[in-house]
Order: C-alpha cells, then structure tokens, then sequence
C-alpha cells in the first residue's frame, strides 16, 4: 500500500493482545493501517511491534493518538480499567472518536461505557465476535455489533478486515446480547456431547468409533465436530479456554435472571463449567472448553 493511501485510513488504536485480540491487530496492520498497540504485558506488544505496530504505554496515550480505538479483553473489569480506569482511554478520548469494543460482556458493561463515552462526544460501538483463533487469523470472524447504525456503516472496511460477516443487530449493548446467546449454544453444544460420549462410552462402545458413527449424522454441529481430534487424542490445548466459557456462561445466567427467562440445561452446564474451572484454577492449567468431555468422562459411576 502506499504512503497515499495508508494516510488516508483512520489512525488505529488496540488494547488488549490475548490470543484474540493480537491475531486482529496484526490483520489490520497487514491490511495497511498505522495501528498503535497497548497490552498490559508488554511483551505481547512488543511482538506486533516487530511487524510495524507503535507501542503505547496506556490506553489513555494510546486513544489520544487515535481516530478508532478497538479492545478485546477477557471480562467486564478488564474492561472498566482499560476504559474508565486512572490512564484509561476515555481520559484520552476527543470528539469525534469511535470506540469498537469487540470482548465478550455483559451488555449492561456495554451501555455504561458508551454512555460515558458520548458525554465526551465519543462513539461506541460493541462488536464481539463469534469464532476462534483460525478464524481470528484467517479473517474469517463473524461480528455482531451494536450502537448507532450510522457509525457501523462507517467502520465496515475495518470489520471487512476482521470478519466475513459484520451483522447490525440494534442499540448499544444489542451486539453483547447475541454474543450471549450464541455462547450459550456453544456451551450447552460441547456439554451435550461430552454427555453422550460419557454415555456410549459406559456402555461399552470405543470412543473413535463412536466419534464416527456421530461425524455421520447431521446433528453434530461445526463447532463439535472441530473438537474430535482433542478428543481422540484426550489431550485439550485451549482455542478457546475453558476459564473463558465459564465466564460466558455465568454472563449468560446473570442476564437470564435479570430478565425472568428460564435457562435450565444452560445452568446445568455452567455447574459443570464451574467445576472444571475450579479442577484447572487448582492445577494451574488452561485448557480448551473442549475439556468438559473428559469431565464427564470421569464422573463416579
């Protein structure tokens, strides 16, 4: 890209470079962008700052310095303290500014940072995003964003960078809401397989040839199937930590409640998730979410 051209894009702002977060900031940096970075271990930063990436030491310095800000961190705290904390970015915030917030929250988190980001005349926009590190890689991300309908017209060639998919689903906090509905399918997805393999397995049946008599069928989703190998191998190195899908489901129940809507299969596997967060928080391990069938695997007969 020329110099031309790479001066006509949005200065970009990222914070947050987990396994996530580092794969889309490096995407953008390919795709042309001046793309300044701020991790709180600052050695993930300095990895993307070998491929062109500025370094910032705050989110505050960083947002002063940028046209859009994007941040994928891991729950709703991390998400305060990038954005409302003591150097946080909304300090460095100017009018004019779009924040695209693409972690997994509680839409409740959402809303309150975009709130407090149009008292200083900011854009916010939250844009979690459905798939894994390939996909994260790959570009091949779907987006659910929510916030003005207006600015996510604007931002589609950033999300064109990131995702095959960039769907508007409403208001500020709409695009949170989604990306807990669809955890809560993936979650009770692995859960519900996990049980039946424990099942066919009890009663006797090899696990492999099992995987296969379930690969033929059209009830096994995606999403399951992309997990046969951990299971085939029983070992689980984490695409997507277990830690992670804990959190999601616990957001998916807090909102459930709030709103009256009954989630009995999802509250089974959040104590399932919980159980097994508490097995790996105990070994200092972190495994994929994939873990769950080993958990049930091993239930007392």
């Amino acid at each position: 890209m020329s110099d031309g051209n790479r001066s006509s894009l949005p200065r970009l702002g990222f914070i947050g470079l987990g396994g996530m977060g580092s794969r889309m900031a490096s995407r953008l940096i390919g795709a042309g962008y001046q793309v300044m970075v701020y991790n709180r271990t600052k050695r993930r930063a300095e990895e993307l700052q070998r491929i062109g990436a500025a370094l910032a030491e705050s989110p505050r310095e960083l947002a002063a310095t940028s046209d859009l800000v994007l941040s994928s961190v891991a729950d709703d705290a991390a998400l305060a303290q990038v954005m409302f904390g003591n150097s946080g970015a909304l300090l460095g915030a100017r009018p004019g500014m779009v924040i695209i917030d693409l972690s997994t929250v509680h839409p409740r988190a959402s809303r309150q940072v975009s709130k407090a980001a149009a008292a200083e005349g900011v854009d916010v926009l939250d844009a979690p995003v459905s798939g894994s590190l390939p996909q994260a890689e790959q570009g091949q991300l779907v987006v659910f964003v929510g916030g003005e309908q207006a600015v996510y017209q604007r931002c589609l060639p950033v999300f064109g960078v990131l995702g095959k998919a960039a769907l508007y689903m409403g208001p500020s906090g709409a695009g949170s809401t989604t990306k807990l509905c669809v955890n809560a399918l993936l979650g009770l997805g692995m859960q519900s397989l996990a049980e039946a393999l424990a099942l066919g397995e009890r009663a006797g049946l090899p696990r492999g040839r099992l995987l296969e008599a379930l690969a033929e069928t059209s009830v096994i989703s995606p999403s399951q199937r992309s997990k046969f190998d951990n299971i085939t191998r029983d070992e689980y190195p984490a695409m997507f930590p277990q830690r992670l899908m804990f959190k999601d489901l616990a957001l998916v129940l807090q909102h459930a409640l709030e709103l009256a809507v009954a989630m009995p299969a999802t509250a089974a596997a959040t104590q399932v998730a919980a159980a097994e967060h508490a097995r790996e928080a105990a070994a200092h391990v972190d495994d994929d979410l994939s873990v769950v069938v080993r958990a049930m695997r091993q239930q007392e007969p």
